[in-house]
């Protein structure tokens, strides 16, 4: 077997998949020569142009390789739809009331300001000890933000603390205030109006905060401790799509077994959505052509260059990406990184464009307004309603956030090393056994290596006072 491979017959350059002392893993090298000027081709799309003459054989990276990404475009479109047929698929979780089904049967304990974080912590891990029955975890989601934001800021705080606590996952939520913030729990309780799973206090208002917090937990924990799993109809799971310190290898391996994955469970008559707007950037015309209409081949395409007009108005080019770690694992340009990401995609329908803090309205493929970082594209994601979060890694990291993280490595020696941190090694490209996997974590049979760490992080753009 090839130590390289070449991924499509349109390329010029190729994969190495094994180091051997003079290649490195996961880096590209030239299969013929590439003039100065001319485009490197790789997954049979540009990833850049050539900065020097390359000759055959050559070691392609960022010496000699840079971004083509600058302007907004024009996009046209020209639709590419893949047809699916339905079939019925079904799932083991929580009914819920006005909600979809859970995978997890968690009580959430949610500060509407940093400034309680440690009230927060302390009914949570007071509340250990009262885990019983079905119930799988209580923990606070903890944050740093909720007073002295300002505009978009502080609305998109609120809806997506809001859209958290809808999240089907949770069987119950405690809104915990402090009383004097911008982000008002009177505001938050009139939102979530109509949702009888959720109780609210501030922490001003009553003598001792931390027994009264566990008044109402243990009142929740009786309640959530006697539900039961029932066959579900697939309809009604969400998977996230999300990659993170990606490598070489992540859009050969990883990514496109995800991709497998999220076509299934659709296919199913579950959903996916797909986040990371600026890890689409030369990789978005695919995505335009697989909107199921016009107006949302418009909706994404303006979300696209939203994304660009907000680097620029930083002073800051479209194409500050990838990150050390992508470079040091092989990606060289924001163009090869996009087009290895988006294959978590598979080939589905992109049924409809999502803004950030919303939630999920329509089954099938969506994509979700939210940056690339880790933890904020994965926290928009369990907030639109994203049940578990498909997340392939080619670096490794131990993150995760407040719904099922499940870790995919994109390659075997990551998966060897941190075994406390990936869940499954995708290396082997086995969409069967990862489908069977997912399964396992869906009815709660196992669980991901960072369930116990849950995190979350928003997206702030503006002023702070």
């Amino acid at each position: 077997m090839s130590n390289n491979l070449i991924i499509d017959k349109e390329d010029n350059v190729e994969v190495c998949l094994s180091g051997d002392g003079e290649r490195k893993a996961g880096h590209k090298y030239a299969i013929k020569d590439i003039s100065r000027g001319e485009k490197v081709i790789k997954y049979g799309f540009p990833i850049g142009f050539a900065t020097t003459d390359i000759k055959k054989g050559e070691w392609v990276h960022s010496h000699n390789l840079s971004s083509s990404l600058e302007q907004n475009e024009n996009y046209k479109y020209e639709p590419k739809l893949t047809k699916v047929d339905i079939t019925k698929g079904y799932f083991y979780g929580y009914k819920r009331k006005n909600r979809r089904a859970g995978i997890r049967n968690d009580i959430y304990i949610i500060p509407t300001v940093g400034c309680i974080n440690k009230i927060a912590k302390e009914i949570e891990e007071k509340s250990k000890p009262l885990i019983k029955g079905s119930i799988d975890n209580i923990f606070a989601i903890t944050h740093q933000f909720g007073c002295s934001q300002l505009s978009d800021d502080a609305r998109n705080i609120k809806e997506l603390l809001c859209s958290i606590a809808l999240n089907p996952n949770a069987s119950y939520v405690l809104f915990i205030g402090l009383g004097c913030e911008n982000n008002r729990l009177a505001d938050i309780k009139n939102e979530l109006s109509g949702y009888d799973h959720i109780a609210f206090y501030n922490c001003q208002d009553v003598d001792d905060e931390i027994e009264y917090g566990l008044s109402i937990i243990r009142e929740f924990v009786d309640k959530a401790s006697t539900l039961k799993r029932e066959k579900i109809d697939m309809s009604e799971l969400a998977i996230g799509l999300k990659c993170g310190g990606s490598d070489g290898f992540s859009g050969i391996t990883a990514n496109p077994l995800v991709g497998k994955v999220c076509d299934k469970i659709i296919g199913l008559g579950g959903s996916a959505i797909l986040s990371e707007i600026p890890e689409m950037f030369g990789a978005e015309t695919i995505l335009l052509n697989r909107c199921v209409d016009k107006s949302t081949f418009d909706k994404l395409a303006a979300l696209v260059n939203s994304y660009k007009d907000f680097y620029r108005s930083n002073n800051l080019p479209v194409y500050e990406n990838p990150s050390p770690g992508n470079k040091e694992g092989g990606i060289t340009t924001l163009e090869e990184k996009s087009l290895g990401c988006v294959r978590k995609a598979g080939s589905s329908t992109i049924v409809d464009v999502i803004k950030y803090g919303d939630r999920l309205t329509k089954n099938g493929l969506s994509v979700l307004d939210a940056p690339g970082n880790d933890l904020i594209a994965s926290t928009a994601l369990g907030a639109a309603g994203c049940q578990i979060v498909l997340f392939t890694t080619g670096r490794g990291t131990p993150f995760g956030t407040f719904v099922p993280t499940l870790k995919i490595s994109s390659n075997k020696a990551i998966a060897s090393k941190k075994e406390h941190w990936i869940d499954f090694d995708g290396s082997t490209i086995d969409g069967e056994k990862l489908f069977e996997y997912i399964n396992l974590v869906i009815s709660g049979k196992e669980k991901c290596s960072s369930e116990n760490y849950p995190e979350i992080a928003f997206f702030k753009k503006g002023v702070t006072l």
